[in-house]
């Protein structure tokens, strides 16, 4: 497959030179956009040979295919870029042979390239060790979106697996496995986790955490049979300690090898443990062929296996074949932050503390799973460190490795409230400290894009400087810069919620809380801003002083239903009719199903008033049945007869609790430790109608193999043998995060008021439409500070908080109920306000797609059997 879009360079030709680009990766695309930025693709031709079927995708955030992004999302090459650029991307097509004398790339398809300038950003390949049957039916390395598709299809039929290599991508495919239901099993021959980016203390602590969410971890022992059954396909694997897992697959993960194969092949000079040899241009041993990322050993003999030094050299080689040769590479910073299963985990500098005479400061905390350990000098010069359980700092030690901070080294991992110093913000940091080390960028550089490039705004600073545009662990960071900027420079940072406010949500929610305020129209006169006093608000504020007024209604004496006098013009069109708006103009209909446990008597209502009023019928994710396709003036005739059978809203419009979701628990499962369903249902029971500032979705799983997701839901619940496992923080939309572990082994009452005192201090303190994951993310010190409120109760508000839910819980009442007892708010729904009550005969409701059989000629080719609800059929 080749992509050429139409340019004056893209036909060969004597005058216009070409450079020729070897693998389309993360580093090779970075590579792309640096000739783009120097203008190089207006006067050469130039071609990119990929041996994948897909352009560049982000390689390190590829596990997040598991948590629902899809191939496309984690595409890197904005829509485009190539045809603006004139690029010839040959997809499927890799170089096979160079000739150095002719400056010509033979493909694998034949095709023969002619260069004047060749970059080899080849990448690596996965390590397999040499360990017999490592070639059998059901064994998969980690490392394309292929190998993952490919891993996904088999483990359908797996109970059992084993991950080879305990480092920074065996954990994550460590992760998907476990993910996907399969028993997990992480083989790693070193002494500890991670070997290479912590230490034993924090292998320790990564390795309990880890094995808390249900994974098996060995390590000191290595895989020394693969073994199969009569069909071929793996069944276990014998250890180099006698032992043996049984194990349906194996997943290595060993590490990886430069690709250079290639260049040994031409005759370049190769390293003694591989990796294409460069000088600080990124040059090989031939002036016209430079190497760059994975593939490359650099001046410091290093084979760089991280983005960041791959970004670098992307850019230096683009600098010198741009002839500016400005540039040089002679090293990188080898840090690193990551999240893997949940767990952050970070290392900076030297941390291993190799300096002769370096010290250790080291703070651990082995039930809640942290670590934290500073190398420092014996002058207090910050040398390096390791953080695992808690990583909120990195963004601002690593930047200050190489100089003496202004406080204590033991003063930066204790606690707060335990004799640690307050978090040392971004203001701390020389100019010279790099805060995006992706794309190497300084302080001193973000802070003249404030001042000199007039940028107010992150994305605006993203735009100017590239900062915080490759992992994004600098965002936060990067935030805070630019407000402490602006403030310096006597700019006053409005922090309001929109124009009509001043105040953030968390300041109006403390105002109304306090001052028992039940009217936006009073909120926004006595506390608006001056200018905006006396009018409407706007769409911002409204619906987010509703849902303030709504989530505090019985303790502040409001009405909490949402369609009450002065509450009702307030909604968004969702909350206005009690029903999701779809993109067809119609509507649908969410009954609530506690827990997914339906009766018979139940699902044949649902049927009937599918069928009655012509609704597609989808069973969802979360364990409900939505009906889509009604009308507005259909919307109370459904509603009368599902509450008519016990139904009630399940609240899929609303900024409140969707789902708890659950697997089938200790009743029917056989590795079920606790009565999931039961749970589920008492928390949804519970937690029905809260008003929050977002959606709130929820799962408890029976046990450790997670069958319900609970670890990517706002607040998840996991079975043990000793009780249950709370997680909170976890969002499984296009920013995928895992959710933290906020306590463990709770008894029953243990568990729902630690639930209750964390779903009302998140609504209490979140901003406007903020999940729990970005506000667990923003809010200061992070998981530690939420702990220490809602557990330990450090800011003594637990009552309170435990008071406001027992009043939410006792008023609760059914919004559809209460609709269709008041004939005023059935006035609303109509389809126009100029006939009541009767359609507009002239006016057709298309369905935006029927349940219809499926066309089988779109779905097989000929003479392949296809297996149908009526039985199996060929084409």
């Amino acid at each position: 497959m080749s992509t050429t879009a139409p340019h004056p360079s893209t036909e060969p030709s004597a005058d216009v030179p070409t450079i020729v680009l070897v693998g389309h990766g993360m580093v090779g695309h970075r590579f792309l956009q640096a000739l783009a930025d120097r203008g190089l693709t207006e006067r050469t031709r130039i071609v990119v040979l990929c041996e994948e079927p897909r352009p560049a995708y982000d390689r390190v955030q590829l596990t997040s295919y598991f948590s629902g992004r899809t191939p496309d999302e984690l595409s890197m090459v904005e829509d485009g870029f190539l045809e603006r650029h004139g690029i010839e991307l040959h997809l499927g097509d890799p170089a096979e042979s160079i000739d150095r004398q002719a400056r010509t790339v033979t493909a694998r398809s034949g095709r023969v390239v002619r260069y004047d300038t060749l970059v080899l950003a080849t990448g690596s390949y996965p390590f397999v060790p040499p360990v017999p049957g490592s070639d059998s039916t059901g064994c998969f390395v980690y490392r394309t979106i292929e190998d993952l598709l490919a891993i996904e299809e088999y483990a359908k039929g797996a109970t059992s697996g084993v991950v080879v290599g305990g480092g920074l991508l065996g954990l994550e495919a460590a992760g998907a496995l476990n993910g996907l239901g399969v028993r997990t099993h992480v083989v790693e021959f070193n002494d500890r986790l991670m070997a290479i980016q912590v230490d034993s203390g924090g292998g320790a602590a990564l390795r309990r955490t880890i094995e808390d969410m249900g994974l098996l971890v060995h390590t000191g022992v290595a895989g020394q049979e693969i073994t199969t059954g009569e069909a071929g396909a793996v069944d276990g694997m014998v250890l180099s300690d006698g032992g043996r897992l049984d194990t349906d697959m194996v997943v290595f993960s060993a590490g990886v090898r430069p690709r250079d194969q290639l260049a040994r092949d031409c005759g370049l000079d190769v390293g003694e443990r591989g990796g294409v040899v460069v000088d600080e241009l990124c040059r090989t041993t031939d002036p016209a062929i430079y190497a760059i990322g994975e593939c490359a050993k650099a001046v410091d003999g290093m084979v760089y296996g991280l983005v960041a030094p791959g970004y670098e050299m992307a850019e230096v080689a683009a600098d010198a074949i741009g002839g500016a040769g400005a540039l040089s590479f002679t090293g990188s910073d080898t840090s690193t932050k990551l999240k893997l299963l949940g767990v952050d985990v970070a290392s900076f500098g030297d941390a291993h503390g190799r300096a002769e005479d370096s010290l250790d400061v080291v703070y651990s905390d082995s039930r809640a799973g942290v670590y934290k350990k500073l190398v420092v000098g014996e002058d207090g010069t910050l040398l390096g460190g390791v953080l695992v359980g808690d990583a909120e700092a990195y963004g601002t030690l690593r930047p200050l490795v190489g100089t003496v901070p202004p406080v204590a080294p033991e003063s930066l991992v204790l606690p707060a409230g335990s004799g640690g110093a307050p978090a040392l913000g971004p203001s701390a940091l020389p100019d010279e400290a790099v805060v995006c080390s992706c794309h190497n960028v300084t302080k001193g550089t973000i802070r003249s894009a404030v001042t000199e490039h007039s940028c107010t705004t992150v994305p605006e600073v993203k735009k100017c400087t590239k900062a915080g545009t490759g992992c994004g662990s600098c965002v936060k960071v990067l935030g805070r810069l630019v407000e402490d900027e602006l403030e310096s420079q006597g700019v006053t940072v409005d922090k309001g919620l929109c124009g009509c406010f001043g105040q953030t949500r968390q300041e109006l929610y403390e105002i109304v809380h306090t001052l028992r305020i039940t009217s936006y129209q009073r909120l926004l006169d006595e506390y608006g801003r001056p200018e905006a006093r006396g009018g409407e608000g706007c769409e911002v504020c409204k619906p987010t002083v509703a849902s303030v007024i709504a989530s505090l209604a019985p303790a502040i004496g409001a009405d909490g239903y949402v369609l009450a006098d002065g509450q009702a013009a307030l909604q968004d069109t969702n909350d206005h009719f009690l029903a999701n708006l779809q993109r067809n103009g119609s509507y649908s209909v969410v009954p609530r199903i506690p827990g997914g446990e339906i009766t018979p008597e139940k699902l044949i209502v649902i049927g009937e008033v599918a069928r009655d009023f012509g609704l597609y019928t989808k069973i969802t994710g979360g364990q409900r049945i939505d009906l889509f396709g009604a009308r507005v003036d259909q919307l109370p005739m459904i509603w009368a007869r599902l509450v008519e059978a016990g139904f009630e809203s399940g609240h899929a419009y609303g900024k409140s609790l969707r789902t708890v979701k659950s697997c089938v628990g200790q009743t029917w499962c056989r590795y079920g430790v606790q009565d999931s369903v039961r749970m589920a249902i008492d928390l949804e029971l519970r937690y029905r109608g809260l008003r929050a500032p977002h959606k709130l979705k929820s799962a408890v799983s029976g046990c450790q193999r997670e069958c319900a997701e609970a670890q990517s839901k706002d607040f998840g619940v996991i079975a043990t043998a000793g009780g249950w496992n709370l997680y909170v923080g976890g969002n499984g939309g296009a920013t995928p995060r895992h959710a933290d572990l906020l306590a463990q082994d709770l008894s029953d009452a243990e568990l729902i008021r630690l639930i209750d005192r964390f779903l009302m201090f998140y609504i209490r303190t979140a901003d406007r439409l903020e999940r729990t994951a970005a506000w667990l993310d923003r809010i200061e010190g992070g998981l530690d500070h939420v702990r220490d409120v809602v557990v330990h109760d450090s800011l003594g508000l637990c009552a309170e908080l435990e008071a406001l839910m027992a009043e939410h819980v006792a008023h609760y009442r059914d919004e559809w109920a209460a609709t269709l007892e008041d004939p005023e708010k059935l006035g609303r729904f109509v389809s126009f306000v100029n006939a009541p009550g009767v359609p507009d005969p002239t006016v057709a409701f298309v369905p935006e797609r029927e349940q219809i059989k499926p066309d089988l000629t779109l779905l097989s080719g000929p003479d392949i059997p296809v297996r149908t609800l009526e039985g199996t059929t060929a084409r």
